[in-house]
């Protein structure tokens, strides 16, 4: 199977956030999903960067594409100038969108009530990403800041006020979760935390690829678990992503491990205003993950 060429972004990243408009939002709704498009949501800094890689390897090695039929997938792409998200870009995108061959893998932060109504009645199965809002709100700091595009904060304390308000792009990552609960049981949604994905790369894998019913071999879940390692893509970041791939690629920790402990501990502090809902004492006061699935987590936010 010839070796899955990236595309690269960089030439839009720039300009994406100013074409997010009120018109490609209205736009949006009009959005024709197939049956087989492979819908991938999470909020901003939960990993879908890596989580989009990740199922762009396991749908090419399921595909079998030769090299010929790579290249005019990543052509077509790049022809009909394709966004990196599904909110990005002009009005006419979703029009062009109808172009691209199938299966199209479709990435959003959006939350749940603004995608078009057709992902959420089922036509199409959705993978939404999560992941512990202390390591999402750290990330998203150092992503703030140092993303041209975005305005920067002058103080950590600054900008956690903001992200404990909903008061950034994208809203509130609260929210959005408690949005997301409401599809728990929906058979054509899954939910998989970026922990669970850091711990067992190749088991959380094979969890996607029988959700997407992708079939691979042994061998295939162990090559491209080392080439969406976090290291591998931070390596090629400048190559798949230009000037932004430091800022994109920045640490990927988890749980304290390699973020910044000052701002993790506030984080905690700021939490108690977030109601955990789990079963077990001592993992509502140790919020090791976020999973919104039955056995583990459920977040309400109380009516301010």
């Amino acid at each position: 199977m010839a070796e899955r060429l990236h595309v690269t972004t960089v030439s839009l990243l720039s300009c994406s956030f100013e074409r997010s408009s009120p018109e490609t939002l209205e736009a949006l709704k009009s959005l024709e999903i197939r049956s087989d498009d492979v819908i991938l949501a999470g909020y901003p800094k939960t990993g879908t960067n890596w989580l989009e890689e990740m199922v762009r390897e396991l749908e090419s090695a399921d595909a079998k594409y030769t090299e010929d039929e790579m290249k005019e997938r990543i052509n077509a792409e790049k022809e009909l100038q394709m966004f990196p998200r599904l909110e990005f870009g002009d009005p006419g995108i979703y029009e062009r969108m109808k172009k691209l061959p199938s299966r199209r893998i479709i990435s959003t932060h959006l939350h749940p009530h603004l995608l078009p109504f057709s992902i959420l009645q089922g036509k199409a199965k959705v993978l939404v990403l999560l992941r512990n809002p202390k390591d999402t709100a750290v990330s998203y700091y150092h992503f703030y800041n140092n993303m041209p595009v975005l305005p920067s904060f002058a103080s950590w304390d600054e900008y956690f006020t903001a992200f404990m308000n909903g008061k950034l792009t994208w809203g509130s990552y609260f929210d959005q979760l408690v949005e997301w609960n409401q599809y728990i049981d929906h058979e054509k949604i899954m939910m998989i935390s970026y922990e669970e994905l850091k711990e067992n790369p190749i088991l959380g894998m094979k969890k996607i690829a029988a959700f997407f019913e992708f079939s691979l071999d042994e061998e295939d879940f162990h090559r491209i678990a080392k080439k969406t390692s976090f290291q591998a893509m931070k390596e090629k970041s400048k190559e798949t992503h230009g000037k932004f791939g430091d800022i994109l690629f920045r640490k990927g920790g988890v749980l304290m491990g390699q973020g910044s402990q000052e701002h993790h501990t506030q984080c905690c502090v700021g939490l108690p205003g977030i109601t955990l809902l789990c079963p077990h004492q001592e993992m509502r006061n140790s919020l090791n993950m976020v999973s919104l699935n039955r056995h583990c987590w459920k977040l309400e936010r109380p009516l301010l």
